[in-house]
């Protein structure tokens, strides 16, 4: 299955450079191809309030990602730096009809209380595609501390906080990674070596990049992170590419669970810059579930659509599988806590486990600090291996976005979710049927 991966990949990376030759020498509108080359599209939503001004969240070539000087980096007069070193809390809490765990939900995982849920500190020097004349590099590291370590935590990692413990707070050196800019490999290439996030996902893992305070069901089940060697290729005005392998979702490539596993992705945006794809093979490999942990296989496309000034909406769909995987995924075997009773290996899956998502977001741009967000989620676990209960799963969520300025944000929202199969129960630690919240977390940027 991986040779066929690496075929694709080299033909459609051959096809899309062929495709570039034309595409590169597009113009903006109004001027002359001696005039100016597009190195990218301007950003098609402002940032803020929204928390990317691009399309997707893909890594993108041809454009200055060098991030604001915030105040850490003030206070010790590092504006000049190429590196940069910022931070920040989110502090989150929540009203809830569950008693005990708010699991399947992520991110506001205990019920009625507040809970820190990510301190973190990033350190980044990014490189400059947005010339093409001399190689350049950079790299990105990002270490968390809170309740949300349990969702980024890769197997090989300090993982027995969370795989031996159980333990509610934890550290996760999420992202460590080094990034090289080679401009004359097709319009620019970077390549990612590291562990670093999954790439695919309109939602995203940190709470300054999020639309909302939580995610979506499927968001929930999906890959976090991986370990391994990621290309993107610049391939004219509209296009780009992925091609990258990786020792499988959330672990180690020391671990002993990981396998090798392909990624094959590809961006395309309008030339009016209304809408973007992005989606493809996020990994494909054997897909076999090994030492209590997920080896998931995944394909995915995400599809950006902005309206006009005001609206816009981003929808995501994918489909995963995995082979002789156990009910509930991979195995905390740390002793049972109120939050999560689920521990201990489950009940083995004959054949392939399949999952189902997708995800709707709606946003309503009120001003440049304030906007309002309408998630609408789906997620299908037939087998009960991405959350212990064989069911299809929605959730609704209606959420607010407010600045205090560039550093300070509250995300109020309120949400109900449910359980389709008749007699499942997956709420509160197996006892109810459906779940409402209304939550809010602070981000507190430095």
């Amino acid at each position: 299955m991986l040779k066929r991966f690496i075929f694709c990949s080299s033909a459609l990376l051959a096809f899309y450079s062929g495709f570039s030759q034309v595409s590169a020498s597009d113009t903006v509108k109004g001027k002359s191809k001696r005039d100016t080359v597009i190195r990218s599209l301007p950003s098609p939503l402002p940032s803020p309030p929204f928390p990317t001004a691009d399309w997707d969240g893909a890594p993108l070539v041809g454009v200055d990602a060098t991030p604001s000087d915030y105040p850490m980096q003030k206070a010790f007069g590092a504006t000049k730096s190429k590196v940069k070193f910022y931070g920040w809390v989110d502090v989150g809490g929540n009203v809830s009809s569950s008693k005990n765990s708010n699991a399947p939900t992520s991110y506001d995982l205990i019920p009625n209380s507040v809970q820190l849920d990510q301190a973190i500190i990033q350190v980044t020097r990014q490189p400059n595609t947005a010339q093409t004349d001399h190689f350049d590099w950079g790299f990105l590291g990002t270490v968390i501390f809170g309740t949300d370590y349990r969702y980024t935590t890769g197997k090989g990692y300090f993982s027995n906080q969370l795989l031996q413990h159980n333990n509610l707070y934890g550290v996760d050196p999420a992202e460590m990674y080094g990034l090289f800019y080679f401009p004359k490999v097709a319009d620019g290439m970077i390549l990612k070596v590291g562990r670093y996030i999954s790439p695919a996902d309109i939602e995203a893992q940190w709470a300054p990049t999020n639309y909302l305070y939580s995610h979506s069901l499927m968001f929930t089940v999906d890959p976090y992170t991986f370990t391994g060697v990621q290309a993107t290729f610049k391939l004219g005005s509209y296009w780009q590419l992925e091609v990258g392998v990786h020792a499988g979702n959330d672990m180690a490539p020391w671990s002993n669970s990981a396998q090798l596993n392909g990624l094959l992705m590809a961006r395309w945006v309008s030339k009016n810059n209304n809408n973007s794809l992005y989606g493809g093979i996020n990994s494909l490999g054997n897909g076999d579930y090994k030492n209590q942990h997920d080896d998931l296989q995944m394909v995915v496309i995400t599809w950006g659509h902005k309206f006009n000034e005001t609206f816009h909406m981003m929808t995501e769909a994918y489909y995963m599988w995995q082979y002789h995987a156990l009910t509930g995924g991979t195995v905390i075997n740390g002793p049972a806590k109120s939050f999560d009773e689920g521990v201990g290996p489950g009940v083995l899956i004959p054949g392939a486990a399949t999952t189902q998502g997708a995800v709707n977001y709606f946003q309503i741009l009120l001003n440049k600090w304030n906007y309002f967000s309408i998630r609408n989620d789906l997620l299908n676990d037939p087998q009960a291996n991405r959350t212990g209960f064989a069911t299809l799963y929605t959730s609704h969520t209606i959420g607010y976005v407010h600045f205090f300025g560039p550093n300070i944000t509250i995300r109020p929202e309120i949400r109900y979710e449910q359980a389709w199969q008749h007699g499942v129960t997956p709420y509160d630690n197996g006892t109810k049927k459906d779940q409402k919240t209304a939550a809010m977390d602070l981000i507190v940027r430095f």
